[in-house]
């Protein structure tokens, strides 16, 4: 993905040099954007192989919201990133009912852990200290909403986000 990026933005650097920004600026964006990209149609592609497509198309929702507004872990490489969240995505859909007994505690759970820990942004995101009690509201709305919806995928999503919020801890205090 990232030679992929590097080539679009050399031609659109070559194409355009007055108004665009560095080459390594307009690549680092798209790689974001194709390795995103690259998630998402290689799990609905698998969701829709394994005839979960919906369900696929609501975990990705679900967690991408959840991850936005409440931050949390990064893998180490791309690769990685994209391999875990492909595989997250895609087995969501498959092994929601088995937590169906436990919605409430599965639910309950990431709401403690969204009231405590979030949001847990990355350093790099350069987010101001003024958002982050938005953010925490957003968090904790998102996961209290599932209490009325009641869906599996929605709350087996949430839980594997909220493990990506307090995963590094040792990098802050609690809030």
């Amino acid at each position: 993905m990232n030679l992929l990026a590097l080539k679009i933005v050399e031609v659109i650097k070559k194409n355009n040099p007055e108004q665009t920004h560095s080459i390594e600026i307009m690549h680092y964006a798209l790689s974001i954007i194709l390795n995103t990209l690259f998630i998402i149609m290689t799990s609905l592609c698998i969701g829709g192989l394994t005839g979960q497509l919906k369900e696929t198309f609501l975990a990705l929702c679900s967690f991408g919201l959840l991850r936005a507004s409440s931050g949390g872990a990064h893998l180490k490489s791309v690769w990685a990133c994209n391999i875990i969240s492909i595989f997250i995505c895609s087995l969501i859909p498959h092994i929601a009912n088995l937590i169906h007994n436990h919605f409430i505690w599965i639910n309950l759970f990431s709401l403690l852990v969204m009231i405590l820990f979030a949001p847990n942004p990355d350093g790099n995101a350069q987010i101001p200290k003024e958002w982050h009690l938005g953010l925490k509201v957003i968090s904790i709305s998102l996961v209290a909403l599932n209490f009325w919806f009641h869906s599996s995928v929605i709350g087996l999503s949430f839980l594997l986000q909220s493990f990506t919020v307090i995963i590094p801890l040792q990098r802050r205090p609690l809030r």
